[in-house]
């Protein structure tokens, strides 16, 4: 049995998929998901896991380069970017609007789907290199 972190075979799995410049999609319970790309599911209820928990999680596994968020999620949902900004630390982030967003998921690794019902709380990660 895994000691800790991700227990969640599927994502495991993702995770260990990347590579660099990879991106994955880390998103809230609305974001439309096309069905060639990877999807993972964790949504149980609404809230259930939160966007921030699931976020924590995986920036605990895979090294992060770059962070691409939605340029309405600053105004929609200022607190909820706020503690994504917390998470991130010194990150760079690249801001587009939330059409260009959900264009750019589809070429994603995969898409993880959180049980958040924050708008706009969908951040894409670009992973970096660890050497």
């Amino acid at each position: 049995m895994k000691k800790g972190g991700i227990l969640n075979k599927r994502l495991n799995e993702v995770i260990a998929s990347l590579g660099h410049m990879d991106t994955i999609v880390i998103c809230d319970a609305g974001l439309p998901i096309p069905d060639e790309n990877q999807r993972v599911d964790l949504a149980f209820e609404p809230g259930t896991p939160g966007q921030i928990q699931v976020l924590k999680a995986v920036l605990n596994e895979v090294v992060v380069e770059k962070v691409i968020m939605a340029e309405e999620s600053k105004k929609v949902s200022p607190e909820m970017h706020e503690e994504i900004l917390k998470l991130l630390g010194d990150k760079e982030i690249e801001y587009v609007p939330h059409t260009e967003f959900k264009e750019r998921s589809k070429k994603s690794k995969a898409i993880i789907r959180t049980g958040e019902f924050t708008p706009y709380s969908n951040v894409m990660l670009v992973c970096g290199c660890a050497y």
